[in-house]
């Protein structure tokens, strides 16, 4: 069995996509409805990236892009509408054209983990639309953060079925 962080435990990394969980998102079974989960925490680890130098606008304005190759998804509590929820990122890894991070959505409300994502990044250069190694500053930041995100006190918990090439 898999342990993940607790709620506590992540509390202190930046929040992200902080927001109630609005009615248009529940499904017939009155909660978030799945494919929701997988878009807020996309949002999440965007937001959090520009930290590390990519902005959101980066494929209009410097011809790089982030495109998703592969997910793991973990529900571990329902989210429901008018909950309060937010994500919070952490960075695993990055090899020469992609990058590795957890991403796990909290229920603020009831001051749990509601979701973990699991999710590998590649580096886009938009002009050929294929993979390319991460421009050096960027690649650098990005290694200070796993660094720092390795640090923690807690326990990295993957599903083992994602990683790096």
């Amino acid at each position: 069995m898999t342990t993940h962080p607790t709620y506590d435990q992540l509390f202190d990394l930046p929040a992200y996509v902080e927001q109630p969980v609005p009615m248009p998102f529940e499904d017939i079974n009155g909660h978030l409805n799945v494919r929701h989960y997988i878009g807020i925490a996309s949002e999440g680890l965007d937001e959090s990236l520009v930290e590390v130098g990519i902005p959101q606008m980066w494929p209009l304005t410097h011809g790089h892009a982030c495109f998703t190759a592969e997910h793991h998804v973990t529900y571990l509590h329902e989210l429901r509408t008018g909950d309060t929820m937010s994500a919070r990122v952490r960075l695993l890894g990055r090899s020469e054209r992609a990058g590795h991070a957890l991403v796990y959505l909290l229920d603020e409300t009831h001051q749990r983990v509601a979701c973990v994502v699991e999710e590998v990044f590649l580096h886009i250069d938009m002009e050929t639309r294929l993979t390319a190694p991460w421009p050096d500053d960027v690649a650098a930041a990005l290694d200070a953060r796993v660094a720092e995100h390795a640090a923690l006190p807690f326990e990295a918990h993957t599903s083992g079925s994602l990683g790096l090439r």
